[in-house]
């Protein structure tokens, strides 16, 4: 975990008002106890710490309170059943140290996140391609920003891979801390709907939210596809933020514009009733011009090398928050030709062949039919695309997957995503289900294999779309995470290298 530089303390007494919790000690006794930082994780902890012991799905984070004391904790902060673990030091007791710890590290940090003018992106689909296209929009303003997602985590020009879409809530409100401490302007970020229900954004509050979309995913975690929505939505009220931007162009971003208690700015592809939409869409050049009506009739013209009707809708989201942020509209137009997009979404891959290549990140039944949907549009000759569906994760959405990739392409490629402690042949079963995959379209299980034989099927005016993993370096297979990169073996089977 990244920490500011420099850190003040705060008493222990500060830290039980906030969130009501009991401790054997005295107020007098835990007045003359200070902690310079907090975490989570045992690993990280520092001396002077204190340790938030949070229950999971399979330990209790108590289990490693001594660990945490012995690297220096000064206090724990647990729930009843974790206090039975520990021993020897102050231990503060609440009800649902998940739910308060997010509070006691903005407390702590002293809100770093008010301070950034940050925006906070949701939606099932475009979260990363919208929060990295502001982000990229701030930097050629000359914006200082913070990012943070599925993907990576940027200070300025300084980047680490992410371990998670949204960051546990003690780490977020550090890094935060360490963007306000470097004179970052703005922080975007990627909200996930786990990140919602598991309290890590308690404590945390934007300047906007944006909400892109909600198609079926997760629901082995949310149930049902309103417990879903119910987490994103949410988000979008005065606890957490400011002011809402959404597109109300599908079912879900019209229902949360409507129940959302947050001033509105909406978008839309070609409702001119929104505060922010498309007036032109030019697609017939190598890239996309186009007019963009916002705030007050205000005019932008731009062109964008960004492909599909999706992109589009991120696209315009990221322009309208880059405005409403105060972002001259005249540098922004002059900004958009060059933007690129996040990594591993309709990411090319050339090395000099007569067809198109492309790897994206597409993993929900709705994102595979808008790839291969946008990818048709500028192609001449076949489609070609390879997916799978990943174990351990929402097994509802194989078969809809499946019949995504079987009706939106030419030719159709089944294999294995990340499997993990599933049996791949048993989620290929699931997402073909009684699908008809005749000749030429195949179910590879070997990944490796599967784009290699797309490969082999291409020539020129085709496109090959290798779907599912995006930016990955690995693939989990039976509890190990081997190397594994869609665009580097795409490339190599591509030039021919075995």
């Amino acid at each position: 975990m990244m920490r500011p530089f420099s850190q003040s303390t705060l008493k222990l007494t500060k830290v039980a008002g906030a969130v009501s919790a009991t401790c054997e000690l005295s107020e007098a006794e835990l007045s003359k106890i200070e902690i310079s930082g907090l975490t989570h994780n045992d690993s990280q902890v520092e001396p002077g710490d204190l340790f938030i012991a949070i229950p999971g799905a399979n330990r209790h984070g108590a289990e490693f309170a001594m660990s945490a004391v012995s690297k220096g904790a000064v206090a724990i902060l647990t729930d009843s059943a974790g206090a039975a673990y520990v021993q020897g030091i102050p231990v503060l007791v609440v009800a649902d140290p998940r739910r308060v710890a997010g509070n006691i590290a903005a407390l702590f940090y002293n809100e770093p996140m008010r301070d950034l003018s940050s925006i906070g992106i949701t939606g099932t689909n475009g979260k990363t391609t919208v929060s990295t296209l502001i982000y990229q929009i701030f930097e050629a303003a000359g914006r200082d920003s913070g990012l943070i997602g599925t993907i990576e985590t940027r200070i300025g020009k300084d980047a680490v891979e992410s371990s998670r879409t949204t960051p546990e809530a003690t780490d977020l409100q550090a890094l935060s801390a360490v963007m306000r401490e470097r004179h970052m302007r703005h922080l975007v970020m990627e909200v996930s709907s786990h990140a919602m229900v598991l309290h890590r954004m308690q404590g945390a509050h934007f300047a906007f939210v944006g909400f892109t979309n909600l198609t079926q995913d997760h629901l082995d975690f949310h149930g049902d596809i309103e417990s879903y929505f119910a987490a994103k939505a949410k988000l979008f009220t005065y606890e957490f933020a400011d002011q809402a931007v959404i597109n109300i162009d599908t079912e879900y971003g019209a229902r949360l514009a409507d129940k959302t208690e947050l001033p509105v700015i909406s978008l839309s592809r070609l409702n001119p009733q929104a505060t922010w939409h498309f007036a032109e869409i030019d697609t017939s050049g190598k890239q996309v011009h186009f007019k963009i009506r916002g705030s007050g009739g205000m005019l932008i013209e731009s062109s964008t090398k960004l492909r599909g009707g999706y992109n589009l809708d991120n696209l315009l989201m990221a322009i309208a928050v880059a405005v409403e942020s105060g972002v001259d509209p005249v540098d922004i137009a002059a900004a958009v030709p060059a933007l690129s997009g996040a990594a591993g979404r309709l990411e090319e891959v050339s090395v000099g062949q007569s067809y198109s290549a492309f790897v994206d990140y597409a993993h929900t039944p709705d994102a595979v039919s808008n790839v291969l949907e946008s990818i048709r549009e500028f192609t001449s000759g076949k489609v070609i695309a390879v997916l799978g569906c990943g174990g351990d994760r929402d097994s509802s959405k194989r078969p809809l997957m499946g019949q995504a990739l079987l009706k939106g392409c030419d030719i159709a490629v089944f294999t294995s995503d990340n499997p993990r402690s599933e049996d791949p042949s048993q989620i290929l079963k699931e997402m073909v289900g009684k699908l008809k995959v005749s000749e030429p379209a195949r179910v590879i299980e070997d990944r490796k294999s599967a784009i290699e034989y797309a490969v082999s099927l291409a020539s020129q005016g085709d496109t090959i779309a290798i779907l599912g993993k995006g930016h990955e370096l690995g693939q989990e297979i039976a509890g190990k995470k081997l190397d594994f990169d869609d665009r580097k073996v795409l490339a190599q089977a591509i030039a021919g290298v075995k």
